[in-house]
């Protein structure tokens, strides 16, 4: 993968292909020497062929050599192998810094780059694994309060089941739902949990009927389908024991430092694809109030983050911007008795500006995850 963090402007990620111009400069990467062959620095846009001489995999960093600060970097450089890093330089100082896989980090000669724009603004400053040390702790707390309101919550479901009020059933399910999607960036470190709690009937060979569909979209289909109370309630008993699972099982796990920020993006690209369409509807109509839900879980990764995107992304007060705008046009959907309008009650104005909304904070959500990714320095 090729990262280009551009310089002298808002962060940008491009993935870009493995080919160059013969004549693109030359970059030599191996454990023993790194960043030699740019003999002619020049400002604007360029594209430098990386080409690993070693025998190990490395990962190459266009950097400031006296803040360390990042302007461009290849990820996988497998040994033998040319893949392009494309730039565009301002005035300053830069070097290449190459970290082999089993080696220190090796930083090249600094070069001097002149007669261009002058550099406005930074690149990215690098995030360790140990900067992300406290956000991690934080968003670990969260999910663990978050687990323990999800087990009450999906307690009190099962006993309104058991009790065979069907419109209290139906209240207890989206109190225990929506706690349970505000969790969004925590989802990979529940492995096989999340789908068995929150998983569809997708890929099931039986579909709906299907023996494997379990959690709350199968006791959602019952609720408002008008199965049988008294049949419902085994489901809402296995949901309550494989929340009371998870919750146990977090306990021991943990949350990986590269799914923060990559998950403040997919939170919201989940919800685009899945919630304001409906492909998740199986009778409750509350997909809105889902998206609503998954705005929170977005708010919480970004507030453990904050301290770090602070300083790194410059259109950080526009995501703040979009996320409250995206959360009114969502809030109106929410009547006034509580319930919630369907995407499809939506007129055609109001769903094509939900749409761009949302499309518009995830496209500026998105640089967030090559930001947020912890990376070596040394």
């Amino acid at each position: 993968m090729v990262l280009l963090l551009a310089a002298g402007a808002a962060t940008v990620v491009a993935f870009l292909p493995d080919s160059a111009a013969a004549g693109d400069p030359e970059i030599a990467v191996s454990r023993s020497a790194c960043g030699t062959g740019w003999a002619d620095p020049k400002p604007g846009p360029q594209t430098f062929r990386l080409h690993n001489t070693g025998s190990v995999t490395a990962e190459v960093d266009l950097i400031d050599p006296a803040t360390g600060v990042i302007y461009g970097e290849v990820e996988g450089l497998g040994a033998a192998t040319t893949r392009p890093l494309q730039v565009n330089l301002g005035n300053g100082s830069y070097a290449f810094r190459c970290l082999p896989e089993d080696a220190a980090a090796i930083v090249g000669p600094a070069v001097q780059v002149t007669g261009g724009a002058e550099r406005t603004g930074p690149g990215v400053a690098p995030v360790t694994h140990d900067d992300l040390l406290g956000p991690l702790k934080a968003y670990q707390q969260h999910v663990t309060t978050g687990l323990a309101e999800l087990v009450a919550n999906t307690g009190a479901l099962k006993t309104t089941v058991h009790g065979g009020d069907r419109a209290a059933s139906q209240a207890a399910w989206l109190t225990a739902h929506l706690t349970y999607e505000r969790l969004g960036a925590a989802y990979d470190a529940f492995g096989d949990s999340d789908g068995a709690l929150n998983g569809t009937a997708d890929g099931l060979p039986g579909g709906a009927a299907d023996p494997g569909f379990t959690g709350f979209h199968r006791l959602e289909q019952g609720l408002w389908h008008g199965e049988d109370l008294g049949a419902l309630a085994a489901v809402a008993d296995q949901l309550d024991t494989d929340a009371r699972a998870l919750q146990t099982s977090f306990a021991t796990s943990q949350v990986d430092g590269n799914d923060l920020g990559l998950r403040a993006h997919e939170i919201m690209e989940n919800t685009l694809q899945f919630e304001l369409t409906a492909r998740t509807d199986y009778g409750s109509g509350t997909n809105l109030a889902t998206a609503r839900a998954n705005l929170d879980g977005t708010r919480a990764v970004l507030d453990v983050l904050r301290p770090l995107l602070a300083p790194r992304y410059p259109d950080l007060s526009k995501v703040d911007s979009w996320l409250n705008r995206t959360q009114s046009a969502l809030d109106a959907a929410h009547r006034p008795d509580g319930t919630w309008r369907r995407p499809a009650d939506l007129s055609r104005p109001e769903r094509q500006k939900l749409n761009a909304d949302v499309s518009e904070l995830t496209e500026l959500l998105a640089p967030i995850a090559a930001i947020a990714e912890p990376r070596r320095t040394s």
